[in-house]
């Protein structure tokens, strides 16, 4: 099969546009992230989410791909980089749909303790003191189990219309909303603390939660991240993240 060329690749697949579908064609090394993939996207999608439709989990040429419905449109991110006077308009709208999702009851996805407890083991980078340090703080945890999507950002909002399609269901879990918040705005202070503190301030208005409530996860979302093959840069401001709460 010849798709083309790819429309967007990341560390774990590459992205097709084929005869108005979305393909997904996953890296060779990786084995069953197809179909964990797929149903978690399939579960947003039956909890009448703004979510593509999965048509399809199957292999190409060998390797494990998702076909999916094509949503056109831009991304929300892509937008706001033109129009960054609309930042708090745009921010908005994200918020509300966060909130959206996190509303929803999700027991049957796999817990975000364990997907957290397994990066925070598998982090290179991390002392053994601070991984024993935040496993400890992640036990102590109490929530309520909501669908959280786990990279929740502008780029993974497509807009058409006045409509709005989340992608990128790799990262969902049932977990703390809390944690969720967090590991956005993580992501946000990675290019500019303005949006980020806009994110929180917006966040935290529209819904009974604090900063410090949200904040108690800070070392643990950092400690995870790191995980994740960051860069030199980012890996070093997520140690001090950790440092800053678990001081060696």
């Amino acid at each position: 099969m010849n798709l083309g060329t790819p429309i967007a690749s990341g560390n774990t697949a590459k992205i097709y546009l084929y005869e108005n579908r979305i393909v997904k064609i996953y890296n060779d090394y990786f084995t069953t992230e197809s179909s964990y993939e797929a149903n978690k996207q399939k579960y947003a999608y039956s909890c009448g989410l703004s979510v593509p439709k999965i048509l399809d989990v199957t292999k190409i040429d060998g390797k494990q791909a998702i076909i999916m419905e094509y949503i056109k449109g831009r991304t929300i991110g892509d937008i706001l980089s033109e129009n960054m006077d609309q930042a708090e308009y745009y921010m908005n709208i994200s918020v509300d749909i966060q909130q959206k999702i996190h509303m929803i009851a999700a027991d049957s996805l796999e817990p975000m303790s364990e997907k957290l407890s397994r990066q925070i083991e598998s982090a290179d980078n991390l002392d053994k003191r601070h991984k024993s340090a935040l496993i400890e703080k992640l036990d102590s945890m109490t929530f309520e189990k909501r669908l959280c999507h786990g990279d929740y950002h502008l780029f993974n909002l497509i807009m058409t219309d006045n409509k709005v399609t989340i992608i990128d269901w790799v990262d969902a879990s049932a977990g703390d909303i809390r944690s969720d918040v967090y590991r956005t705005y993580l992501l946000y202070s990675q290019v500019s603390m303005e949006i980020a503190d806009l994110y929180l301030h917006l966040y935290c208005a529209k819904s009974d939660l604090s900063k410090d409530e949200i904040f108690q996860w800070a070392p643990i979302i950092a400690g995870a991240r790191l995980s994740e093959n960051v860069s030199a840069e980012k890996s070093e401001r997520l140690i001090e993240i950790v440092n800053h709460y678990y001081p060696l």
